[in-house]
């Protein structure tokens, strides 16, 4: 790791390997690969100074607008303004639209509803101890539950945390996007009347989820869904066109302790 923490050096700025560290925080990566969000907060921090630097160097002065209730500070004001002028994506036609739904239709489907249970053992994400302890009583309860199956409904009024315990561990009806996509990952890859062989993780804890009832959603009409479809494809249109001019900005960048063409 200690090779790592070094400066980085854009057009002359210093970046303090200090300020790496603490954006580094922000990243996630695997367990024992610190190295990972290091390298991911320099970049970032990196391609921060390219646009303040692109920003100020056209003149820019900082706009800074409140969104929510929240106001940016000057700098995420120039770097929006820099990239609203700077960044020109192709418009996303009718087309390219029609040929997008055309692709994969059963992408385009109305929401599936479930019918399900669960058991939750909270925990919070970034307590190591506290989430062993939680996934050690979900597998203890799922072995329970692997010789009397009948006894769900009990023991998730005797040991879930959430307030669906009073009704048995019963969500009621829920839709695709109501819960987390772990617990959705889960749900889907059960059959019905199934209960999950292993407590599932989540943010919340570990759950154990039984699968009552799916009914999926159906294909929806192109005309339903083109605004969403012309939506998608403009944001990636921009995503893609700011990728660029950033990479525009690194080629012809002096920097120094991270590999931005690379990125």
């Amino acid at each position: 790791m200690g090779p790592l923490l070094t400066d980085i050096t854009v057009n002359g700025e210093v970046i303090p390997a200090a300020a790496i560290a603490a954006e580094a925080q922000m990243h996630a990566a695997p367990k024992g690969k610190p190295g990972l969000a290091w390298r991911a907060a320099g970049r970032a921090l990196a391609v921060r100074a390219l646009l303040l630097q692109e920003a100020r160097r056209r003149g820019l002065a900082p706009l800074p607008v409140t969104d929510g209730g929240l106001a940016e500070t000057e700098d995420e004001a120039l770097v929006r303004q820099l990239l609203d002028l700077a960044v020109k994506p192709n418009a996303a036609d009718e087309a390219k639209a029609r040929a997008a739904y055309d692709a994969d239709p059963a992408r385009w489907r109305a929401p599936t509803l479930y019918e399900a249970a669960h058991i939750l053992f909270p925990c919070r994400p970034d307590d190591t101890e506290g989430r062993a302890q939680a996934r050690a009583r979900a597998e203890a309860a799922l072995a329970e539950l692997a010789r009397a199956p009948r006894n769900f409904d009990t023991l998730a009024r005797d040991l879930s945390a959430c307030a669906s315990r009073d009704a048995g561990g019963r969500l009621g009806q829920i839709a695709t996007g109501d819960t987390v996509p772990e617990f959705e990952d889960a749900l889907n890859a059960l059959a019905e009347g199934e209960i999950a062989a292993t407590p599932i993780a989540t943010r919340y804890g570990y759950h154990i989820i039984r699968l009552d009832a799916r009914a999926e959603g159906a294909i929806l009409p192109y005309e339903t869904v083109a605004p969403r479809i012309r939506e998608m494809l403009a944001k990636a249109a921009w995503a893609t066109a700011a990728r660029e001019f950033v990479a525009a900005l690194a080629a012809r960048a002096a920097v120094s302790g991270i590999d931005l063409k690379a990125a």
